[in-house]
């Protein structure tokens, strides 16, 4: 009975100082809405890698331009370029690659009628679709004789459609302009989904390469070549492969390193796992700190507290209550602070997460046990910091805090 009165009496002095007290708990409830929120756009950051990569396929391989040697020193900076050249030594030698896509990229501006908007723009051979695992939702792909052609056709993301404000149908064999050349709409990609807020899959237009080659980008230098293994098993023979006739076609001899990365799906998972992970506990690590200022605001509020109620301890201890009476009311006072802003900032946090994830378009996965961490925590700095006023509380000597004034 006597711990419940104490409990009591804890609240209601809480109650009766209500502002002060709410004031007491912001630092708590913007540390733990700032780790909740920061832990959900990682954990949607790298779902959102996860999904595009697993949609690409397990059995997709990238050749993507290495570190330039020179003089036996490589450079930090110097990438060696990969060439048409180099997809074409792989399409005529390969004998267990099941398909070779290479692609070359820029960031170009795209008019139709009165929109315009900046896009990605990809120059690639017809067998885009089947290596990348994106199919046509409207229109049609182009075709390998298109690309010797070099006819001028694009093939649309989802996203470019909505970005010109227009619709899929009205596209269709309408003409855009890609950095001033006309080109033909002859089809719309389905959306892929999977944008993490830094890169759209579905931002993209499809040209064939010869085009982009020779009318829109005036280069035969590549940005990556993708390359389709048969099969999971025959990958470590694909990549075998692939290393013997790249080191050929860049005339690499024996001994030295090679120009030229070779990476698989799990790779790319791996190191996009890594880099989200430590952004995430870099930024929970600064949200943190607030809950760190958080609990010192509310040790520094319950020893103002502890002062200003003397008297009334002192009355306390001559009617009876003893320290362990005085402690408890005084660290349940400080818990109570803590889990209130506990419960107000993990609602705050997941209501910023659904905010972000629908204004901004971002990947905001709240998680129970980020809530709970976060609760937990709070709770932890209620009682880490509640400890050391409630001791002085219940240490006070009766006569003395009587005498206060």
């Amino acid at each position: 009975m006597l711990i419940g009165e104490t409990i009591l009496a804890a609240l209601e002095s809480l109650r009766l100082n209500l502002v002060r007290s709410l004031l007491t708990m912001l630092g708590i409830i913007i540390g733990v809405a700032a780790v909740i929120a920061v832990v959900a756009l990682g954990r949607g950051a790298q779902d959102a890698v996860s999904s595009r990569i697993a949609a690409l396929g397990t059995t997709l391989l990238m050749v993507v331009p290495g570190q330039v040697q020179t003089g036996g020193v490589t450079s930090a900076t110097d990438r060696a370029p990969l060439y048409v050249e180099d997809a074409d030594a792989l399409t005529a030698q390969a004998k267990y690659i099941a398909a070779v896509e290479p692609e070359m990229a820029r960031q170009l501006q795209v008019q139709f009628r009165g929109t315009n908007t900046s896009t990605q723009v990809i120059g690639t051979t017809a067998n885009y679709l089947q290596v990348r695992k994106y199919v046509v939702a409207r229109g049609a792909m182009f075709t390998t004789a298109d690309d010797a052609g070099r006819r001028r056709a694009a093939v649309l993301g989802a996203t470019v459609v909505a970005n010109l404000h227009t619709t899929a149908l009205a596209l269709l064999d309408s003409e855009i302009r890609i950095n001033g050349v006309p080109f033909t709409v002859i089809g719309v990609l389905a959306a892929k989904g999977g944008a993490s807020g830094f890169s759209d899959p579905d931002d993209q237009i499809l040209i064939p390469l010869n085009t982009a080659r020779f009318r829109v980008m005036d280069t035969r230098s590549l940005r990556t070549i993708g390359v389709l293994a048969p099969s999971e098993a025959m990958i470590p023979r694909v990549m075998g492969e692939i290393e013997r006739i790249m080191r050929s076609a860049h005339h690499i001899l024996p001994g030295k390193g090679d120009d030229f990365q070779i990476r698989n799906m799990s790779d790319f998972l791996s190191a996009s796992a890594a880099t989200t992970q430590s952004f995430t506990l870099l930024l929970a690590g600064v949200a943190g700190v607030s809950l760190l200022v958080g609990g010192i605001g509310i040790m520094n509020i319950m020893l103002v507290s502890v002062t200003e109620r003397t008297r009334e301890i002192g009355i306390r201890k001559a009617v009876g209550a003893t320290r362990g009476m005085i402690l408890l009311q005084f660290l349940v006072e400080s818990v109570v602070l803590s889990l209130v802003g506990g419960i107000l900032g993990g609602l705050l946090g997941v209501a910023s997460a659904q905010v972000m994830r629908a204004t901004a378009h971002w990947n905001a996965t709240v998680t129970s046990g980020s809530i709970l961490l976060a609760f937990a925590f709070s709770a932890g700095v209620g009682v880490a910091f509640g400890v050391w006023p409630a001791r002085r509380a219940a240490r006070l000597d009766p006569v003395e805090s009587l005498r206060y004034e």
